[in-house]
């Protein structure tokens, strides 16, 4: 991003109708790229939602996954890791609820794109993680 490019809002992120605008993907998942496994790290034991979160990072980098759902996948991941939040994640016990609801609608949403073998590396990679 330059320095002069307007920051994306959470609502940015999420925006149905520029989840697929090429911009607006490619931000999301520099973001994703970036900020993704950090804040993952730190959180997979204090979120019940994480397996969740884990299961969409990787159906959103399966080159199997149609482009119109990773475009939704990386904008949820995206507000995922955004300093910027809704709720902050710093008030224990309600930080996460707007990340968990965000992952919660796009779940039911495109559930059918994450599959098993999306869920089974999400078990692993949250068992390591639990494991540290």
């Amino acid at each position: 991003m330059t320095a002069k490019a307007k920051p994306m809002t959470p609502d940015d992120a999420l925006d149905p109708s520029r989840a697929l605008v090429p911009s607006v993907q490619r931000i999301n998942e520099m973001r994703v790229q970036k900020g993704f496994w950090p804040k993952i790290a730190r959180t997979a034991a204090g979120i019940p939602f994480a397996g969740q979160a884990l299961s969409v990072y990787f159906s959103a980098r399966d080159p199997d996954t149609p482009v119109a759902a990773k475009g939704m996948m990386l904008g949820a991941l995206a507000y995922f890791v955004l300093p910027i939040d809704a709720i902050p994640d710093i008030f224990a016990g309600i930080g996460f609820t707007d990340d968990a609801a965000v992952f919660a609608a796009l779940i039911a949403t495109l559930g059918a794109n994450i599959k098993a073998r999306h869920r089974d590396q999400a078990k692993a990679a949250l068992k390591k993680l639990k494991e540290r």
